[in-house]
């Protein structure tokens, strides 16, 4: 129907806004319309609940009571038909008297997958399915790997020079680039549940791994330190901070219960991982871990040997990467560790999405190929 397609791009647009903060649950948007006005739009809240649609008819009937009856409602994600922890989309929908549900994407979790478009079909109500379905799976790419895959989708961050080095011999790297490219890493951050780093670039550079943008409300981060002999001091920020904001350390097995008491009483939650074949954390457990958890989007900061490792083992989906129009040479610190590549058919390799100038640094964004 005309104007179909401008609507659903409206969801699209709503579900975007929870990104980060949905987790375990998709980001959903919904937009409800009738005769052609725009009566009610919702997506997932903080926490996954309430679910979009509920949003969407919360306020419509907040503006006029009944307004849903003989409505259409664009979803971006198939309405969920069981019991968690909020009861079904399908029955809300129902309740409310809508006529036509457009769907963008069917939900692939085995308690939904079409029994949502089944149950509004037998109340009656006219669904469509797959208008602009592949922007909906690219927006909820990470939701879908882990109920598919179990993993969460990966994003990789990295900041260097134009010779691809992060910091001076010495470790000094505050700051390669500029103040508008760490504006963006905290705007990237708050579009993912966990920011992740090696244990290394925890101990080197103490971060906090937060997200602060001037004139929003800072957006609570899960961070996560791959960090296998459990290197971490108990001073660092990561851990003295963890009960305001969550820390996971993930960590192989064989320490004593006497080492990993501090971590836990100060708030960090200890997560056992199998160890590679040289003893570090085999990367594909790591990301079970997180997938077994609820995590369905992850940025990777660093270190270089984190990162080198997850590329190596192909499971690095996004690419952003910050070039700062400077060079160090061989003497400065790489930002990638190796790859072991043999023949350059072996190389991991990204197609090109979007590039753009922030102050006089570039950032550009991947996609694996």
């Amino acid at each position: 129907m005309s104007g179909d397609r401008a609507h659903m791009r409206a969801a699209l647009q709503v579900a975007a806004r929870g990104l980060g903060n949905t987790w375990p649950n998709p980001s959903v948007g919904c937009v409800l319309v009738k005769d052609g006005i725009v009566i009610g739009r919702g997506w997932t809240q903080p926490g996954g609940r309430p679910h979009a649609e509920v949003e969407a008819l919360t306020r419509a009937e907040a503006l006029s009571p009944g307004s849903a009856r003989g409505a259409t409602a664009y979803v971006t994600l198939e309405p969920c038909s069981h019991f968690g922890r909020t009861p079904p989309c399908c029955d809300a929908l129902i309740r409310a008297g809508v006529a036509r549900v457009v769907v963008a994407l069917r939900d692939p979790d085995r308690r939904v997958d079409g029994r949502g478009f089944a149950r509004l079909r037998d109340a009656g109500i006219a669904v469509e399915e797959g208008l602009m379905g592949e922007e909906a799976a690219a927006l909820n790419a990470g939701f879908i790997r882990r109920v598919t895959q179990g993993l969460p989708l990966v994003t990789l961050k990295l900041a260097s020079t134009l010779d691809g080095r992060i910091a001076t011999a010495s470790g000094e790297s505050r700051w390669i680039t500029g103040e508008g490219a760490r504006r963006a890493v905290h705007a990237l951050r708050a579009r993912h549940d966990a920011v992740m780093v090696g244990s290394g670039t925890a101990v080197a550079d103490d971060p906090e791994l937060d997200c602060r943008i001037p004139g929003m409300d800072p957006v609570p981060m899960l961070r996560v330190v791959a960090d296998a002999r459990l290197r971490l001091p108990l001073t660092a920020r990561l851990v003295t901070q963890a009960r305001a904001q969550p820390t996971w350390v993930l960590t192989g097995a064989g320490h004593r219960p006497a080492v990993l008491a501090p971590y836990i009483t100060a708030g960090v939650e200890v997560v056992t991982i199998r160890r590679a074949s040289g003893g570090g954390l085999q990367p594909r457990a790591m990301l079970q871990a997180l997938g077994a958890r609820g995590v369905t989007r992850v940025m990777v900061e660093g270190g270089a040997h984190l990162a080198a490792a997850l590329l190596k083992a192909g499971l690095v989906d996004r690419l952003v990467w910050f070039h700062a129009p400077a060079m160090l040479g061989a003497e400065g610190l790489e930002s990638l560790g190796g790859l072991g590549i043999g023949p350059l058919s072996a190389m991991p390799r990204f197609r090109l999405l979007d590039s753009r100038r922030l102050g006089a640094d570039i950032m550009s964004e991947y996609a694996k190929d």
